[in-house]
């Protein structure tokens, strides 16, 4: 049984009193402390709002009134579609409902079967797409490694012209220049057939971050505006880390994300009001030893479903993060890490959550395999989503009775009508009695997560752009590889 969008919310590790005291201390630093507002043009905007303006030091405040005015147009659901005509492979993004994929951008890809690694390339995007597309558990491919082998100008038409022609899954990724945003919107005009097309099934989505402590910095603040103005779904992530760039404490930590995400999500509505955007959290902890940012901590799990309710308060979709592992390979930690996380957000009702398949090493590397084994936790996690259902036809009070003392299920209708879709079905783990596994080779899951991988990367690739559109745009989109548009 596919499981896509269900509801979570059941996990809450805030209560309405602390999302409340949250609230007001983010509105209260809003007004007294203020953001800095480093792009000029986000800065006339919030101007021409109302806010108060330094332009000396760049300092913006709002009044708790203003903030309320202006998040007021932010949409509460967003569709982000997969290019399926059936629907079946759209992210219907809100409220609670919950789906799970990629993140990005590691510098490092771990090849089928490795336990080192090495830079990642252009050729890495399209094969980690083809992989995405393959594994049913995985919802969205967020561009996941960064094309070392290209320049910075080309990166933003190749990363997604090369992902749109691998996947029919929903592709988001960073971006890096504004020129670079325009031409990606271009080329997705041209795939869907229209500019109006692209904006009523839009299946590109692009991400632009916020500082934290408290700052809109000039290049991304202009990426964000440009998106947003063109109608394209956007998420304003910020990643406050504790006890480096937010308070050592989980609440304080809370306040300068939900500040900065919150700034982000202002400067979007403020540039087109109704523009699709997500609330953004990539927030974590910070190894007080060296300095380094941690990805499989417990707490990130813990900060991203309190920044899910903290969403969920705001009426505005959340783009959290789960799943991640500081692991430098697929072995036992790299899997408890990344199920801890990802089933803690999950729960708490979390929408977009990334980074969810895929990353080891600090964020650092993409493994093909760990998309392989995340498929498999992502499957399990959304499972604990979907709960137990509690019906007469569940219960089954009839067939209780029919069966009485002593009776069996097996060869019952009801069971074979529920089985399926009540249990979840694993793809990967191995289930076999120990003689039947010893006989197919004693594979552990690590092996096995190889042989799935090359096993999907050495099948035929298919284009998932009709060559006559293929063609088209390697005429008009400048900088575009032919490579990526075989």
């Amino acid at each position: 049984m596919k499981r896509i969008g269900l509801s979570g919310g059941s996990y809450k590790p805030l209560d309405s009193l602390q999302i409340e005291k949250i609230h007001q201390a983010t509105l209260k630093v809003f007004e007294e402390v203020g953001v800095k507002v480093s792009c000029g043009e986000a800065l006339e905007l919030f101007e021409g709002a109302g806010a108060k303006v330094d332009r000396e030091q760049k300092i913006v405040k709002l009044s708790p009134k203003l903030v309320e005015k202006i998040l007021s147009t932010t949409p509460s659901d967003i569709n982000l579609c997969g290019r399926d005509e059936s629907g079946e492979l759209d992210c219907a993004i809100g409220g609670k409902r919950v789906h799970l994929g990629t993140g990005g951008t590691a510098l490092n890809v771990q090849e089928p079967g490795a336990t080192d690694n090495r830079r990642s390339q252009l050729k890495d995007i399209v094969d980690m797409a083809r992989m995405v597309d393959a594994l049913d558990n995985i919802h969205f491919y967020m561009l996941n490694v960064y094309p070392n082998d290209l320049p910075m100008e080309d990166v933003d038409v190749n990363r997604f012209g090369a992902a749109l022609n691998r996947t029919r899954k929903h592709v988001m990724g960073g971006v890096y220049t504004v020129e670079g945003v325009r031409n990606v919107i271009r080329m997705a005009e041209i795939i869907a057939g229209s500019p109006e097309k692209l904006r009523e099934r839009p299946f590109i989505s692009m991400v632009a971050c916020v500082i934290s402590p408290f700052v809109i910095d000039e290049h991304y603040g202009k990426l964000g505006i440009e998106a947003a103005r063109n109608g394209i779904p956007l998420a304003v992530p910020a990643e406050p880390l504790c006890g480096a760039t937010s308070p050592i404490t989980l609440a304080g930590n809370l306040v300068v994300l939900n500040v900065d995400t919150l700034a982000g999500v202002m400067m979007t509505q403020l540039a087109k009001a109704g523009a699709p955007v997500l609330y953004g959290c990539v927030a974590s902890v910070t190894d007080l030893r060296d300095m380094k940012y941690l990805a499989g901590a417990v707490e990130m799990g813990l900060i991203n479903a309190a920044a899910s309710q903290l969403a969920q308060f705001y009426k505005i979709p959340v783009y959290a993060t789960a799943g991640m592992s500081d692991a430098k390979m697929n072995d036992p930690q790299s899997g408890y890490e990344s199920a801890i996380t990802s089933l803690l957000v999950a729960l708490a009702g979390g929408n977009y959550i990334h980074d969810a398949a895929g990353f080891i090493e600090f964020c650092m590397t993409a493994s093909y395999d760990k998309l392989v084994i995340d498929n498999e936790i992502i499957g399990m996690v959304m499972r604990a989503v979907q709960g137990i259902e509690v019906t007469d036809e569940t219960i089954a009070y009839d067939l209780l009775k029919k069966a009485g003392p002593s009776g069996h299920f097996v060869s019952e209708r009801h069971t074979r009508r529920h089985m399926r879709a009540e249990h979840y079905q694993p793809q990967l783990s191995n289930r076999e009695g120990r003689e039947k596994w010893q006989a197919d080779g004693s594979k552990d899951a690590r092996i096995r997560a190889a042989e799935k991988s090359r096993e999907i990367l050495g099948a035929p690739p298919v284009s998932c752009i009709p060559e006559d559109i293929r063609s088209r745009l390697k005429s008009e989109i400048p900088g575009l590889k032919p490579f990526v548009m075989e």
